[in-house]
């Protein structure tokens, strides 16, 4: 009898255990997230979204899947920084910028001069710095940035009369287009200039007719507005290197498991070892493409005059733009090369 009863235990504990090992590998829930940006389809941006994509995918091996909307199908560039706030998007693109009007220290990092290269902007925010200011928006602001891709470097564009221009004082009286709100006023200001407000449909034939003499913008935006064809100086100030945050709402990441966290996080840094080599390439490759227009191109003017004239601007006639800003960071940051 009592052998009769122990094989029969003996099968219960068996078909238990095989009924566990079979609970183990059943497949996880599948975890989706959707991905909304306003930027257009050949944006190197916006073709790493699709990097993300299918990176995260094949890491997860189907786990972890994304749904990718570009060209503001679902929101407007304002209304989705209020989307991934409220959780009715999981992710999109913010940056310095945008969160500037919730922690005002931020403003800094849209500046004329705080960044001065693409290496010193991305040994910042890819580094312990960027960490801590992504985890204080995570803190306070309930989303989360994972890493900042490349946007692109504005550069000085300059009509002949001005001359070669390598020192910030040759800016003196030069009427330098920007957009007319104050941060771009300041900016202008900054690199030694004289401001004037124009739209952006009118700079072509602003800088044609004279009303203005340069513009300001990234070298892919010349080229595709044909600047070129007014201007005669490209003067590579790199005086605002520019970044975007492939950002997630807080709740949604505090949701996932640390191997899910570790498959976006790995996903997002392939995406940004995409988009900053896209840029890069096709910023190097315009710089031949302006010189057989005819343009002069100043590939070494000095940037330093240039960064501690605009830090002196933005600390004087500029001081109220400045006055939320964390000094000992700029400084900081600023050693980093």
């Amino acid at each position: 009898m009592f052998k009769k009863i122990a094989s029969v235990m003996l099968v219960a504990v068996m078909l238990l255990g095989g009924a566990f090992a079979e609970g183990k590998t059943e497949a996880p829930e599948t975890v989706k997230l959707t991905f909304s940006s306003v930027s257009v389809p050949d944006d190197a941006h916006t073709k790493a979204m699709t990097v993300f994509k299918e990176e995260v995918e094949r890491l997860s091996g189907g786990q972890v899947i994304v749904d990718v909307y570009h060209s503001g199908q679902l929101f407007t560039q304002q209304a989705e920084q209020d989307a991934i706030r409220q959780g009715t998007v999981d992710m999109i693109y913010t940056s310095a910028q945008w969160n500037a009007q919730f922690i005002p220290k931020l403003g800094m990092f849209g500046a004329a001069f705080t960044f001065q290269s693409y290496d010193q902007m991305t040994k910042t925010f890819n580094g312990p710095i960027g960490k801590k200011i992504f985890e204080e928006i995570a803190s306070t602001q309930g989303i989360r940035p994972l890493t900042a891709y490349y946007l692109g470097t504005r550069q000085l564009n300059l009509i002949e009369k001005v001359g070669a221009v390598t020192k910030p004082e040759q800016m003196k009286g030069v009427k330098l287009r920007v957009p007319n709100s104050p941060t771009w006023i300041a900016m202008g200001k900054a690199l030694g200039a004289n401001p004037t407000p124009m739209g952006f449909g009118e700079v072509y034939m602003g800088l044609k007719t004279g009303a203005v003499d340069g513009q300001d913008n990234p070298l892919p935006t010349d080229k595709n507005a044909k600047f070129y064809e007014v201007t005669k100086y490209i003067v590579l100030t790199n005086h605002v290197v520019d970044s975007t945050w492939p950002t997630i709402n807080e709740k949604k990441w505090q949701s996932l498991t640390k191997q899910q966290q570790e498959w976006v996080m790995a996903a997002a840094a392939k995406g940004r070892e995409f988009c900053d080599k896209t840029v890069l390439d096709n910023e190097a490759s315009l710089i031949a493409f302006f010189k057989e227009q005819g343009l002069t191109v100043i590939e070494n003017p000095d940037r330093a005059a240039f960064a501690a004239y605009a830090k002196n601007s933005y600390l004087t006639e500029s001081s109220d733009l400045a006055k939320d800003w964390d000094m000992a960071l700029y400084d900081e940051i600023q050693k980093i090369k």
